[in-house]
């Protein structure tokens, strides 16, 4: 056989067996899980993400798997957080899966609160997006990046790179941040180092940005011409941008992506019932639903809508393994912003 035809041969039984991977991953559960999953009955899941959707995705597993019966719990991340800790001090283990922020993995690691289970359906998902030890893999991400008004900034003049950001012209309240983006700072750091991202936000509070809490108000302000860029989620300036708002953006090289991420607990009440869900949230239906609601999802074979939020620029993760020394961030940042 001569070297491009064994290549090519190769190729063909590579794509076959991972096309034979994916559609047993998503097809057929493990035997054993499945029993395991009958036999418990229940699953509880802990989530930061809205209410309707959360539900939505807990009524579709009960579809596919009606002898399990989901019970669903949501709050923000701080609060799911400490509740999850105050049960544990309390010797209560109730929940079986999580899905919540990333500053939220290494406080559960700590206190030994995660067990670690690498899906099947992690094949179809980028390493830098799945914990080597199996503790967490991304469910859905956001980016921030720079949006613009493109009734006040014509498209050739909106600034490409982070330097560009920096020109004078933009200078006297003309950039919207958020008081709380302290993950982009953390990415930033975890690409440039300390000393060149810290650097780089002091010269960009020096352009008098304006500091305001949240991402949806802000893109509002920005679309009614209160300023005409703003660093911000790019799924929530995109569901504005579709809408024929006033409003697009460009991704800043390299940029910051948060996770948030899915995790099993190490004393899951229902174990098999919690990998079940975990495979199924993090299968192609999953990230398909996921795609419905105008969230980012991580899979490779589900382009997010449009596939400009999470293709065709380079990123840094926000990894939850950064947060180690998130607390020290947090302080840089609000010192950076004035904000105390």
């Amino acid at each position: 056989m001569r070297p491009l035809t064994r290549v090519l041969g190769f190729c063909a039984v590579a794509i076959c067996c991972l096309t034979a991977v994916t559609a047993w991953a998503q097809a057929n559960p493990d035997p054993k899980l499945i029993e395991g999953a009958k036999k418990e009955g229940e699953l509880i899941w802990y989530t930061t993400m809205t209410l309707d959707q959360s539900k939505q995705v807990v009524d579709r597993f009960q579809q596919k798997y009606p002898f399990v019966k989901p019970e669903l719990f949501r709050t923000g991340g701080g609060p799911l957080l400490n509740k999850i800790l105050t049960e544990a001090r309390g010797g209560r283990h109730a929940w079986d899966v999580v899905v919540g922020r990333g500053e939220m993995v290494l406080p559960l690691i700590e206190r030994k609160l995660l067990a670690s289970y690498l899906s099947p359906e992690t094949k179809m998902i980028d390493s830098d997006l799945v914990d080597k030890e199996g503790y967490w893999t991304a469910y859905y991400v956001n980016a921030y990046v720079l949006g613009y008004n493109t009734k006040l900034v014509k498209k050739d003049d909106v600034p490409k790179t982070y330097e560009a950001l920096l020109d004078p012209k933009w200078k006297n309240r003309q950039i919207s941040v958020d008081t709380e983006a302290y993950g982009m700072l953390q990415g930033l750091i975890g690409i440039w180092g300390k000393e060149k991202a810290v650097a780089y936000f002091k010269r960009l509070a020096a352009q008098d940005a304006v500091p305001k809490r949240g991402n949806t108000e802000r893109v509002q302000l920005a679309v009614a011409g209160e300023y005409p860029l703003i660093l911000a989620y790019n799924q929530t300036i995109e569901r504005m941008t579709q809408r024929k708002a006033p409003i697009d953006w460009v991704p800043l090289e390299p940029a910051v992506v948060q996770v948030n991420p899915a995790m099993l607990a190490a004393k899951a009440p229902h174990p098999n019932a919690a990998r079940l869900f975990l495979d199924f949230i993090l299968s192609k239906e999953g990230a398909e639903m996921l795609r419905g609601f105008q969230r980012i999802p991580v899979r490779k074979d589900v382009e997010p809508d449009p596939p400009r939020l999470f293709r065709g620029f380079k990123r840094v993760i926000e990894s939850p393994e950064d947060y180690k020394n998130f607390d020290e961030t947090v302080k840089l940042y609000l010192e950076i912003f004035k904000l105390r």
